[in-house]
């Protein structure tokens, strides 16, 4: 469903451990709006909501909502630090075009390519840091 690089499973699990959450999964969803139409997200969750699709990657409980999983099936989350800070970076083969930001992205033709051009604001809501999530 999505992967996990090494770089972000250890990010992750440090996370995890400094929040005393050894057990809980990352939930990456995908959600309205943003510069190119939907932005990603991802939190830590104890638990998993009916309909989640349950992996795991590289030592990290992953879980997708059923409306995201249509996005962002075969993602890869990274971590990378950079000049501007570090941050969690997503990778979407479904992405027809992303934001410059990396945050927001427009999928390729099918169903919900429409609803993403209707809700993209332009860059303005991009973060300005470049740090990831």
């Amino acid at each position: 469903m999505v992967n996990l690089t090494d770089r972000a499973a250890t990010e992750i699990k440090g996370l995890l451990e400094k929040q005393g959450k050894t057990d809980a999964m990352l939930r990456v969803f995908v959600s309205g709006g943003g510069c190119s139409g939907f932005q990603y997200g991802m939190s830590l969750e104890d638990d998993a909501m009916e309909g989640d699709t349950h992996s795991e990657v590289n030592g990290v409980k992953v879980i997708v909502d059923p409306r995201s999983a249509m996005y962002i099936s075969g993602a890869e989350v990274d971590f990378v630090d950079n000049m501007m800070g570090g941050g969690f970076k997503i990778d979407n083969p479904n992405a027809a075009s992303s934001c410059g930001c990396g945050h927001s992205f427009t999928p390729k033709d099918g169903e919900g390519a429409e609803e993403a051009a209707a809700a993209t604001s332009g860059c303005g809501s991009c973060p300005s840091s470049g740090a990831g999530y």
